[in-house]
């Protein structure tokens, strides 16, 4: 039934107000939709049991146990840590032809990861060099550091494996310290690891490894290098 409203100044204005209700929405319209079942959740995998204590390199508990005593014997050390040790190892390889290839360097860069165990970094050009043509930034090399237990690894390798394997080898040159005790070490080929095989080499280039030690003096560096079984030629 309509009502009847009057306006503001009295006069009556019909104005049909519906009180109906309005139509509601049917129970189905209303309803949510109805939900997907949700995925069975996989189950997490187990975590893996401990494998046991790490084992040490054997070259790093040798210089514990025998070169140590020795060292402080020889230079009179009072205290087990003025005794110098190894700091780091660094490997460096120079490639010159990646210029006119960019595939050489690739190779040196994967046969350097294989060699030590750890991803290489790229070296880049710092100024460019017209006769050479070569720009600055661009990539011409690779090196890679090793530290703790990995050092001690490749040093046990390099001194056990690698070195034998050159041709007609009479030991390494004894003159090649840099004054504080650190020594480099030029090899001409990456085939005496034997880590390396000759079917996978797309060229033959060498490489500088240079053995960071904490001592201060040549003779100091050479004793413990010596220790540790580098063969200096006599």
């Amino acid at each position: 039934m309509a009502k009847v409203e009057k306006g503001a100044a009295g006069q009556g204005h019909e104005k049909k107000v519906d009180k109906k209700p309005a139509v509601k929405a049917s129970k189905k319209e209303a309803a949510p939709a109805a939900k997907e079942p949700a995925a069975p959740k996989t189950p997490k995998a187990p975590k893996a049991a401990p494998t046991g204590p790490k084992v040490q390199p054997s070259l790093k508990e040798t210089y514990r146990n025998q070169v140590v005593p020795a060292l402080m014997k020889e230079f009179g050390y009072k205290n087990s840590m003025q005794v110098p040790k190894l700091e780091r190892i660094v490997l460096n390889v120079g490639m010159g032809e990646a210029i006119q290839n960019v595939k050489l360097l690739e190779g040196a860069v994967a046969e350097l990861g294989v060699i030590t165990g750890q991803r290489p970094v790229v070296t880049k050009a710092k100024k460019a060099i017209a006769g050479f043509k070569l720009r600055q930034g661009m990539p011409i090399g690779a090196k890679v550091t090793l530290r703790s237990d990995r050092m001690y690894e490749f040093m046990d390798r390099l001194v056990g494996l690698a070195l034998p394997r050159i041709r007609d080898f009479r030991g390494v040159s004894p003159k090649a310290f840099d004054g504080r005790g650190n020594y480099t070490l030029g090899l001409k080929e990456q085939l005496i690891f034997p880590e390396i095989k000759y079917d996978s080499v797309a060229s033959i280039h060498g490489m500088d490894i240079t053995i960071v030690t904490t001592a201060k003096t040549n003779d100091e560096g050479k004793a413990l290098l010596r220790h540790l079984g580098m063969p200096f030629r006599t």
